[in-house]
């Protein structure tokens, strides 16, 4: 004989059953009815969260059960106590749900088609034969025994077969499953035995899987910052970059109990961040190519060029004025720093000016005040009166190497540093650039002059110094040009138009779009770089603006004093390449709002090829000119703040008349 019991903590109704058969059948029987009275009375009951529900199922099984079974049956009635205080439990998500399911499904069917399986109805009732029944109520030696909800093992489960009887009060849903499968083993016709038999515990086949906190829901998503798109991120980092190890601050806090399960694993990596986790195994690693051009690692290499600047293409402002030695600065920059034209700023901005101010520091403080914060000045010069500014984007100054200059005095008495030039170079990445800001000798008739200011000046400017050439197999020793890959010269040349003041007059009057390609005909410098005679190897983009000499100061009318200079394109922007396609212009103009000098402010925009480089050239360790950001900062925010107080004064003020 077989007894079968079955057992829930939340019950509504006890159903028990019986069945006779021999002498040994029925004292059998008895004692299995006495364990059933003592079960009873130790509320050993079914329990189910709806009654009405559990009621109605259980008619329509008796329905389909055997004669026999009907006529020893009793169903007891009683009444419903409150369930036992669940445990608190953060609420699944619709992901888990799923899973979940999903889990259960693929249980159920290996339970179908595995021969040695244990949570059939035959191996119930072997077990209930063998295993006294399990009060609800769990006993000290069942608590310790059982695995924690959240943390249960496969082996924990299988060592305790007081675990295995028992179930935890909060899986509402596994336990129904069980007692479904209970009544499916009833509606297959197995055979009772005993008066009373109960309805025994259901156990899965396998030890059900550990419930995993992987931070999917909203809450807890939101609480670490995981994207939404990263949900599954131990998954994700497995597939992309095979790293599912905790860290030692992961370990810590699982110690601390501040985390549980790979909670921490999963926020502690944060998905926000741009960086690329580093494996331990690429930090053990050694090889040869370490500081190399080919070294995935180097700092200056082409893994870290190609996240910064994925085309390879960095922007570069570079513009030239001739501020004719006023004090007064303009009040606003934005025009001249910022066109409207192209969208987005540029990477890098190389100012450089000719006859600058006398106040040389309160210049760099407004062009630190115009960019913002997110520009620092890596490098300024001066000699004399020629200034030039190297502003760049603060997130790119750990790629440059340390910055160079040189100067050149082109007059005969070289006490007077109003004639010369001041050139300035850094290597960027693998590329080396080299900015030059001149100012040649004046005159309309001088070409010679100026030309002997060109050949002095790339022969004498003693660049570089301690950074190593890039390719020193095309360089010459009389030419600092040939020095460098990416080269721009700008300044005030000087280089008139040959031609009088009438024509020049007539001709833009007619038509300005068609009458710069007119005046061109007439420039000095053209058809002096056609010649070959200056700026070897140079070029310069479409000129579609107006001459920017000579204006009268604050008017946008050209000389009209007795001098009655002829307007020219004086001031220019020229460039060269150690390989061609390097550079490519994609705005050349002048900035005519600006009218505080004889001189309209020109420059250039470009987009700039830049290569990978060694690790081994000296670097300059991130250093800027931080005294000027602060300043230029602070005095944005006060320029700001005036301005809004103003526009508040205006609104709020109002005049009234008396008639």
């Amino acid at each position: 004989m077989s007894t079968l019991n079955g057992f829930s903590q939340h019950s509504g109704a006890c159903v028990t059953q019986s069945t006779g058969g021999g002498a040994v059948q029925d004292l059998q029987a008895k004692k299995a009815g006495k364990a059933a009275k003592k079960e009873a009375s130790g509320n050993g009951v079914l329990t189910f969260e709806d009654p009405l529900r559990v009621d109605t199922s259980l008619n329509e099984t008796l329905k389909l059960l055997p004669d026999e079974l009907k006529a020893n049956m009793k169903i007891k009635s009683v009444t419903p106590r409150p369930p036992r205080k669940p445990r608190l439990e953060r609420a699944a998500s619709l992901d888990e749900k799923n899973w979940r399911r999903w889990r259960r499904f693929r249980t159920s069917q290996e339970s179908l088609t595995d021969p040695n399986e244990t949570s059939s109805s035959n191996g119930s009732l072997q077990e209930a034969s063998l295993s006294p029944p399990v009060r609800g109520r769990a006993t000290p030696c069942s608590q310790c025994c059982e695995p924690n909800s959240l943390h249960s093992s496969p082996d924990a489960s299988e060592a305790s077969p007081m675990g295995k009887s028992r179930g935890s009060t909060s899986d509402l849903g596994k336990r129904a499953s069980e007692i479904s499968s209970a009544f499916g083993g009833l509606l297959r016709g197995k055979a009772f035995a005993g008066s009373k038999p109960r309805l025994s515990q259901i156990m899965p086949a396998r030890p059900l899987p550990p419930m995993e906190l992987n931070v999917a829901s909203h809450t807890l998503r939101t609480a670490n910052r995981i994207d939404s798109d990263f949900m599954d991120y131990r998954h994700y980092s497995q597939h992309k970059f095979g790293r599912v190890s905790s860290s030692l601050s992961d370990t810590r806090l699982h110690g601390n109990g501040m985390v549980y399960d790979n909670c921490s694993t999963d926020s502690m990596k944060s998905t926000f961040s741009l960086l690329t986790p580093i494996r331990s195994k690429d930090v053990r690693s050694r090889s040869y190519l370490e500081g190399s051009l080919l070294a995935n690692g180097a700092l200056l290499g082409a893994e870290e060029l190609s996240r910064y600047f994925p085309d390879r293409n960095i922007g570069i402002f570079v513009a030239t004025w001739n501020m004719q030695g006023q004090k007064e600065l303009p009040l606003n920059l934005d025009d001249f720093l910022l066109p409207t034209d192209p969208d987005y700023a540029q990477d890098m901005y190389v100012i450089g000016v000719q006859e600058g101010c006398p106040d040389r520091r309160e210049w760099e403080i407004r062009l630190q005040e115009t960019l913002g914060p997110h520009y620092v000045m890596l490098y300024s010069a001066a000699h004399g009166v020629l200034y030039m500014s190297v502003f760049i984007r603060r997130d790119l100054i750990w790629f440059c190497s340390e910055v160079e200059y040189a100067t050149v005095t082109t007059r005969i008495v070289s006490q007077i540093k109003t004639k010369g030039a001041l050139g300035i170079c850094f290597t960027f990445f693998g590329t080396s650039f080299l900015f030059i800001t001149s100012h040649f000798t004046s005159g309309d008739s001088k070409v010679n002059e100026r030309k002997l200011d060109y050949n002095k000046t790339i022969q004498a400017l003693t660049l570089p110094k301690n950074v190593p050439d890039t390719n020193p197999y095309r360089s010459s020793s009389s030419d600092v040009t040939t020095r460098f890959d990416e080269v721009f010269w700008f300044g005030d040349f000087n280089f008139r138009l040959n031609k009088d003041r009438e024509t020049v007059d007539s001709i833009l009057s007619q038509n300005p779009e068609t009458g710069v390609s007119k005046l061109l005909a007439y420039d000095q410098l053209t058809s002096e770089m056609s010649r070959g005679s200056i700026f070897k190897g140079f070029q310069e983009a479409d000129i579609r603006f107006r001459p920017s000499y000579k204006f009268d100061i604050g008017k946008d009318s050209y000389d009209t004093t007795s001098k009655q200079r002829t307007p020219s394109y004086t001031d220019r922007v020229v460039f060269r390449s150690r390989y061609r396609d390097d550079i490519h212009a994609v705005k050349y103009s002048s900035c005519p709002v600006i009218k505080t000098s004889d001189h309209r402010p020109v420059f250039a925009l470009f987009r700039v090829k830049v290569r990978p480089g060694r690790d081994n050239i000296p670097l300059a360790a991130g250093q800027f000119d931080r005294e000027l950001y602060l300043i230029g900062i602070k005095r944005r925010i006060t320029r700001d703040l005036q301005n809004r107080r103003v526009q508040k004064d205006q609104k709020s003020s109002s005049i009234c008349s008396i008639s």
